[in-house]
């Protein structure tokens, strides 16, 4: 076999077993939660889960800070969620999707007791043109007891509606990441979407 062809069958294999990987890992849910005012650059990056049997008790962001004149302001640059199975203290599993360079991670904000996230609604500033652009600045979740957690995100922008809650609770989520842009106007997470499993 030619070193080509080997090298082509290799990557071919390589991609058909890293695909049924993501797919055997969503296999297990049942709904995808959405908002409707997420911002209008990037991809969707890949999808995270929790472990089986796990579910979201809490959550942390990235945030960069604001930069000032003249710097370029990005504000969130990614969502942890906490999953859970009983103590959450003392079993969390932390799962992420694409996450950007800039900023810090906040500590966990938890629900109560033996909560779950059940539904989310999105800070996001509206594009500006010209100017500093950040698209999503922060978070909010509901808990199963209907206890509402802020994030530590910035204020720019308004929060849109909440999305329908799960049935259970939250156990993954994928992000919608803007690359970096050199010198151009960077903004990183522009929208979130969240999984529920079924048990």
């Amino acid at each position: 076999m030619e070193q080509g062809a080997g090298a082509k069958l290799l990557l071919l294999l390589w991609a058909t077993c890293f695909g049924r990987a993501r797919a055997d890992a969503l296999s297990g849910y049942t709904l995808v939660i959405e908002v409707t005012n997420g911002g209008p650059w990037g991809d969707w990056a890949w999808p995270e889960m929790c472990p089986d049997g796990f579910f979201a008790s809490g959550f942390s962001l990235k945030v960069s800070p604001p930069q000032g004149i003249p710097g370029d302001d990005t504000a969130l640059n990614g969502i942890r969620l906490h999953c859970a199975r009983g103590n959450a203290e003392l079993n969390t599993h932390v799962v992420e999707s694409q996450s950007g360079r800039w900023g810090a991670w906040s500590e966990p904000l938890w629900c109560p007791g033996s909560g779950f996230l059940v539904a989310f609604s999105l800070r996001v500033e509206a594009p500006v043109t010209p100017g500093d652009n950040t698209a999503a600045n922060n978070v909010r979740f509901r808990c199963s007891d209907s206890t509402e957690l802020q994030g530590p995100g910035l204020s720019w922008g308004d929060f849109g509606d909440w999305s329908e809650p799960c049935p259970k609770g939250v156990c993954g989520l994928q992000t919608k990441i803007e690359q970096p842009r050199g010198l151009r106007d960077d903004t990183h997470v522009n929208d979130a979407r969240f999984f529920w499993c079924r048990s």
